[in-house]
């Protein structure tokens, strides 16, 4: 059996390798666990399902929405700008350097 672990953490801003897609890490499956639905969504049927798979709370230029990204297409985000995600304050406390405090709630 191989171990799989996940290069992000919960509360880590990432962004997509490709699109101009950024987000906080909000929960990860260590495998593809969603529907084919969002399997045709989120991802090309050519990459691996047998990898880390993130629930952002993700920002796309206006846009904001919740997105479910293979590992491989994440980067860690270094910029320090904040996500504009409204429902930031419902999953995080932001603290004094910008950082994302997981509050350990679900969505009501």
């Amino acid at each position: 059996m191989v171990r799989m672990e996940a290069k992000f953490t919960i509360g880590q801003v990432t962004r997509h390798r490709v699109y101009d897609l950024r987000g906080v890490v909000f929960d990860v499956d260590l495998s593809f666990s969603e529907d084919e639905g969002w399997r045709a969504i989120t991802m090309d049927t050519r990459l691996d399902k047998e990898q880390p798979f993130y629930y952002l709370l993700a920002e796309c230029g206006d846009s904001s929405y919740i997105a479910y990204v293979p590992e491989q297409n994440l980067v860690a985000d270094a910029s320090g700008e904040p996500v504009k995600h409204p429902d930031i304050g419902e999953l995080f406390d932001v603290d004094d350097e910008g950082s994302y405090r997981y509050r350990g709630r679900i969505f009501q």
